[in-house]
């Protein structure tokens, strides 16, 4: 490896350091109360060598939600390869979209509970499913419309695409935000309020409800935590041992 290539490797792995704790600290405490300044302290680095890297603070961000929107939406193109039908595909989607806000809380409270400054979108994300995905989305409710899979009366396909979002971004957002030790409240195991919160979408958008529920049963089979990432095998393999001895 020669010099240049070193010297770039060093500044893309600074780089994704910085936004990694830019992230961290939006999503904590908003992203008006961070200063440069803190981001830096946070990798301690200086604020002034973060300017090498990126112009402003909302330079920063907006860097930041590009890449997470992105990864947001490809990760449901690729859920869907292989979907049989737009009533798997919105499965699936479901599936993946309160997967991600499990695995990965702090992109998620970043991208869809945390104030931030407006950040037009360029041409290519406005219309690209891999790059947008509310383009993603808005495309499925078409196809459902298309297949006559919805309710009759589900004629506008915003509508329907924003109150998808908004029912799963309920059940996401309460996973984040609500302690489960309160003694009043009998909270129930995240997978079965958000397998419900999908079968309740279905019953309430579909035409023909009771036979979704099969493919989305088919599909929850398949990903019975949603998304959630194992530990490794050895760890794995640990755990089962302990598990016998015990």
């Amino acid at each position: 490896m020669g010099t240049n290539e070193r010297r770039e490797r060093a500044r893309l792995a600074m780089r994704e350091q910085i936004l990694n704790a830019a992230r961290e600290l939006f999503a904590e405490r908003d992203y008006e109360a961070v200063t440069m300044r803190e981001i830096g302290k946070r990798i301690e680095y200086s604020a002034t060598a973060l300017y090498n890297h990126f112009e402003d603070k909302e330079t920063l961000v907006r860097e930041l939600c590009r890449r997470d929107f992105s990864d947001f939406a490809q990760r449901f193109v690729a859920a869907v390869v292989g979907s049989k039908s737009p009533i798997e595909s919105m499965c699936r989607a479901g599936l993946v979209y309160l997967g991600f806000a499990e695995q990965f809380p702090q992109h998620y409270r970043l991208m869809f509970m945390t104030p931030l400054p407006a950040a037009p979108l360029e041409a290519s994300e406005r219309e690209d499913p891999r790059m947008n995905a509310y383009v993603f989305l808005r495309q499925l409710v078409v196809a459902l419309m298309a297949g006559n899979l919805l309710r009759e009366e589900l004629t506008d396909p915003d509508l329907v695409a924003q109150t998808i979002w908004a029912m799963v971004h309920g059940a996401a957002s309460l996973e984040l935000t609500i302690d489960k030790q309160e003694v009043w409240l009998d909270f129930k195991p995240r997978g079965e309020r958000f397998a419900e919160a999908l079968r309740t979408l279905m019953r309430a958008l579909l035409r023909h409800p009771e036979a979704a529920e099969a493919e989305f049963e088919h599909a929850l089979a398949g990903t019975p935590d949603f998304g959630e990432p194992q530990a490794p095998k050895k760890t794995r393999a640990k755990a089962k041992a302990k598990a016998k001895r015990s």
